[in-house]
């Protein structure tokens, strides 16, 4: 995301999404069916049983009884209609009671006036992180809000995924400050108190209350298959950052010494076992030299065919392939038909055996086996098909325009319309029957909003930091001098921005040709402050920001995306006047 960069969060963003913390799949992209549940459960040793029975079930629009288990959850973006809509048109059997925001910004996402009305109407909330940040002081509640001190990245250590899917291993600088405790100490104590921690710990070492970080990363090598973070160990990782200097920086790979051949980090998909000793893909498709020296075809991940167009890569391949052409995902049954099973080990064979036998493709192959066999014969494990560009899977195939659901062209919505409302993750999910109301006479300018370089995210940690709130000290709204000098506003002006359902912001004009005539351009690192409200008041002595200022979400309006439901910022309408 650019930026400064912050005490926790965007310097592993990367392998955050990797573990999915999101709503839709487990660790790993491998989704939530029943098959994938098995997976983990072999993986963790756990009880598949056991894990079904800590999930609800609804009964969908068939008349049947569906788990909860198998379904989307409500992503971080609408858990405030999670609390707020009528239970009965949700696909669960209730509203959220409780939320936990763990390293979360509440001002990173939309709608902040309904979010205040979602976190009062809360049986209980808590917030866990190196600062208080805006959840704890954005309602008026008097109780039922717990605020738990979680160290930064600098008092504890374990690995972390850069966006190049490299992983590094950091080292502790200092001890926890005060009463914070690193995340998974606290994630611990958490199991502790709720009485499975035997369980999701029999595989980790636990010293003092805080998980051995080194079995934790063995752990995730047992059972991401999909993207390769199994040959990452430790010890691995440990001597790539202990040997930084036999690292090329444009190449990323080790010239000569123990680790020659390796890219830094060992990039995922980093395939088989750390024995194997694969070196990291440092590009996802390079048909230039072989996988197991870190080349790449494209996945077969979505079938050999489709509308009787083959999906399979034609007289393409990565260098040394054996198989001079285009092949679907690897299981046992396509090793036993190329004659290859024989290379397996008589422990990867009964690994497989116990998997599903023949049936046992290279995701869940707990032995590496699949894998390591399919890249001795130079052929990558997930198959090699053609790049997809038409994307079936998704409400446009081909990507088309549709006007943003707040938009001043209306003469461009009967040709270019949003999609019918429907409901997703959980949720009813609003599109057409916003996009109906004509806000533009009203609210007649563009909003948008983005990022500044000297704070990140929302902004808690880096407000909070002297040298960069110097840099930024007051919220602000790029307007075009047309606009400014039509309104009679001043550059440094204060002013109220007002949006479609209601609420406005008081915030410092900017007036800038950076921004076109029409358009409004909004921070979003802000917050502390509620539509024209001080709230530095309610923050835990000498826990404020030096900054603070209104959150460009408290502006923004509904709207969000049809395959994610990430929440709408760049685009809805307002209005500005003088305050």
């Amino acid at each position: 995301g650019g930026g400064a960069n912050i005490f926790r969060g965007h310097c592993n963003v990367q392998g955050a999404t990797d573990f999915c913390v999101l709503s839709h799949s487990l660790p790993g992209y491998y989704g939530l069916s029943a098959g994938a549940w098995k997976h983990w459960a072999r993986v963790w040793g756990e009880d598949i049983d056991w894990l079904k029975g800590r999930f609800a079930s609804i009964k969908g629009s068939d008349g049947k009884n569906k788990s909860l288990m198998n379904l989307k959850g409500i992503p971080v973006s609408r858990w405030v209609d999670g609390v707020l809509e009528d239970k009965n048109n949700m696909d669960q059997p209730d509203n959220l009671r409780a939320m936990v925001f763990w390293g979360h910004a509440p001002n990173s996402q939309t709608r902040m006036k309904e979010m205040k009305t979602a976190m009062e109407k809360l049986d209980l909330m808590v917030v866990i992180d190196p600062y208080p940040t805006v959840s704890a002081v954005l309602s008026d509640r008097t109780d039922g809000v717990y605020l738990l001190p979680a160290t930064t990245q600098f008092e504890t250590y374990g690995s972390l995924t850069a966006s190049n899917r490299s992983l590094q291993w950091r080292e502790k600088v200092i001890e926890p400050s005060f009463d914070s405790l690193p995340d998974h100490t606290i994630i611990y104590k958490f199991a502790k108190k709720f009485g499975f921690a035997d369980r999701m710990f029999r595989k980790v070492k636990v010293e003092n209350d805080e998980p051995l970080i080194e079995d934790v990363t063995r752990e995730f090598n047992g059972g991401m298959w999909t993207i390769g973070y199994t040959g990452q160990s430790p010890e691995r990782i440990k001597a790539h950052m202990a040997n930084q200097f036999l690292f090329d920086k444009t190449t990323l790979q080790a010239v000569g010494g123990e680790l020659d051949g390796e890219y830094y980090g060992l990039p995922w998909p980093c395939w088989g076992t750390p024995e194997m000793g694969h070196p990291g893909t440092p590009l996802l498709y390079d048909t230039s030299k072989p996988v197991a020296e870190g080349g790449l075809c494209f996945r077969a991940r979505f079938g050999v065919e489709h509308e009787g167009n083959n999906l399979l890569a034609e007289g393409s391949y990565p260098v040394g392939s054996e198989i001079k052409d285009g092949y679907p995902e690897f299981t046992m049954g396509m090793l036993k038909k190329l004659g290859w099973d024989g290379d397996l080990t008589a422990d990867e064979r009964s690994a497989i055996d116990a998997v599903a036998g023949d049936k046992t493709n290279w995701k869940v192959d707990l032995s590496g086996g699949i894998q390591r066999v399919a890249i001795k014969h130079g052929c990558a494990p997930f198959g090699n098909a053609k790049a997809r560009v038409k994307v079936w899977t998704f409400p446009d195939p081909i990507p088309l325009h549709r006007e943003p659901l707040y938009t001043s062209r209306r003469d461009l919505v009967a040709d270019y319309p949003t999609y019918s409302d429907r409901k997703l993750y959980r949720l009813p999910t609003l599109y057409k029957s916003i996009q109906d109301v004509d806000h533009s006479k009203e609210y007649p300018m563009i909003l948008t909003s983005g990022r500044l370089v000297e704070y990140e995210g929302g902004g808690d940690e880096t407000r909070s930091n002297p040298w960069l709130a110097e840099l930024q000290q007051d919220m602000f709204v790029e307007m075009n001098p047309f606009d400014a000098n039509t309104k009679q506003i001043r550059d440094g002006d204060m002013v109220w921005v007002m949006t479609p359902e209601g609420a406005r912001i008081k915030v410092m004009a900017q007036v800038t040709e950076r921004v076109a005539k029409g358009v409004a351009f909004l921070p979003f690192h802000f917050g502390g402050h509620m539509e024209g409200e001080d709230l530095r008041s309610k923050y835990p002595e000498g826990a404020d920001p030096y900054v603070l200022g209104e959150a460009a979400n408290t502006a923004f309006t509904y709207g969000y995306d049809s395959v994610t439901l990430m929440q709408e910022t760049k685009c809805s309408l307002c209005e500005i006047e003088r305050a």
